[in-house]
C-alpha cells in the first residue's frame, strides 16, 4: 500500500523499514513536516503516516482526500493535530499508536525531575570549565516530599510508582480514576486542592479543550512556593508566559520541559547555526533552574520498535479490510 511518511527523520527510515519487512508497503519517505503547502507530496498514496508536529486539519486532510488519500496513521498514542471529526466527514480512517513501552517516558519524566533538582547540567557544564564550586547547586530531597501526577493512565502511574520508591507521598488527579494508582498508594484530589500541597508536579495527561493550559497564572499562583513542575505529555497544557512570570518571582522553582507549546518550528531539526526568533523558548533556557529537552521522551530502543511496528501493522490492517483495533474515536 503507497504510504507517504512525513516528518522522516534517520531513525524514522531505519525502524519503520525493519517493520514493513514482511508487509511491503511502498513507503515514500518525506523530511517534511504535512501542512497545506506539503500535503501535494503525498498525491497518489492510500495512506499517509504522520508525527506529533505535523498539521492534519480540515483543510489538509481535504487536500488529502482529494488525493485518494484514505487512511492516517500517526506514529504516537496522542493525536490532537489530527482534526479526527473533519477526517471522519472525508472518509478517512485515522489510527494511532495505542500502546507503546510507557516505561520510556516514564522514565525520563523521573530523569528530568532528578536533573533540574539536583542542577546536574549546571554542574555538568561548570566541570567541563574546571569548576568544581558547590555554590548554587543545592537541591532537596525527594524522600518526604509531596509529588502530585495530573494524568493517572499507564505513564502516570509508573511515575507515580517511581515517586513511591522515592518515599514519596504521590496525590492525582485525574478524570478516570485509575485503580492500580489507588492500590500501589496514590490518593486523588481535585487539581484545585493538589496544587498546593505539592513540591513537585508532574502532567502526564492528553491535550484536550479541557487540559489546554492546565498549567496557567492562576494555577500557578496556588502551588507552594518554588515547586518544580515537570512536563513530558503535551506543550499546550502549560501557559509558558505564566510560567516564565512565576519563574522570574520564584514561586516555580524549577521547571523541566520535553514538550513544548510553539515546538512545531523548532523540534527535530538542528537549527544550531541559524538565528531562533522564537523569544519564549530562548527566554525559558536562560533560566539556570529550567531544562528544555526536545521532545524525547519517548526515544528509547523499546519504545520506537513497538510505535513502527504498531503502525505498520494497522496499514496492513485498512489495506486487508479487517479491524482497525487502533482507530481514533470521534466524539
Amino acid at each position: 500500500m503507497k504510504t507517504a511518511v512525513f516528518s522522516t527523520r534517520s531513525y524514522d527510515k531505519t525502524l519503520l523499514t525493519a517493520a514493513n519487512t514482511r508487509a511491503l508497503h511502498e513507503l515514500r519517505f518525506l523530511q517534511d513536516r504535512l501542512t497545506a503547502n506539503t500535503a501535494s507530496l503525498a498525491a497518489g498514496c492510500e495512506a499517509v503516516c504522520v508525527f506529533v508536529n505535523d498539521s492534519v486539519d480540515a483543510e489538509v486532510l481535504a487536500i488529502l482526500a482529494g488525493q485518494g488519500t484514505r487512511l492516517v496513521a500517526t506514529r504516537s498514542t496522542g493525536y490532537n493535530q489530527i482534526d479526527a471529526a473533519a477526517a471522519a466527514r472525508l472518509g478517512i480512517e485515522v489510527v494511532r499508536v495505542t500502546d507503546y513501552s510507557p516505561y520510556s517516558v516514564a522514565e525520563f519524566a523521573v530523569g528530568l525531575l532528578l536533573a533540574v533538582n539536583r542542577k546536574i547540567a549546571r554542574a555538568s557544564a561548570r566541570t567541563r570549565d574546571g569548576n568544581f564550586e558547590l555554590d548554587g547547586l543545592m537541591g532537596f530531597d525527594l524522600h518526604g516530599k509531596t509529588v502530585g501526577v495530573i494524568g493517572t493512565g499507564k505513564i502516570g502511574t509508573i511515575f507515580a510508582r517511581v515517586m513511591l520508591g522515592f518515599g514519596c507521598t504521590v496525590l492525582g488527579y485525574d478524570q478516570y480514576r485509575n485503580p492500580a494508582f489507588e492500590a500501589m498508594g496514590g490518593h486523588y484530589m481535585s487539581t484545585v486542592d493538589l496544587v498546593p500541597d505539592c513540591d513537585v508536579i508532574s502532567l502526564h495527561c492528553p491535550l484536550t479543550p479541557e487540559t489546554k493550559h492546565i498549567v496557567n497564572a492562576e494555577s500557578l499562583a496556588r502551588v507552594k512556593r518554588g515547586a518544580i513542575l515537570i512536563n513530558t505529555s503535551r506543550g499546550g497544557l502549560v501557559d509558558t508566559e505564566a510560567a516564565i512570570a512565576a519563574l522570574k518571582t520564584g514561586q516555580l522553582g524549577g521547571l523541566a520541559i520535553d514538550v513544548y507549546e510553539q515546538e512545531a518550528s523548532l523540534f527535530f531539526q538542528d537549527l544550531s547555526s541559524t538565528i531562533i526568533e522564537d523569544d519564549v523558548i530562548q527566554r525559558l533556557v536562560s533560566f539556570h533552574n529550567v531544562i528544555v529537552t526536545g521532545h524525547q521522551g519517548f526515544f528509547t530502543q523499546e519504545a520506537i520498535g513497538q510505535i513502527m511496528q504498531t503502525t505498520i501493522e494497522s496499514i496492513s490492517a485498512f489495506e486487508a479490510g479487517t479491524e482497525l483495533v487502533n482507530r481514533v474515536p470521534v466524539s
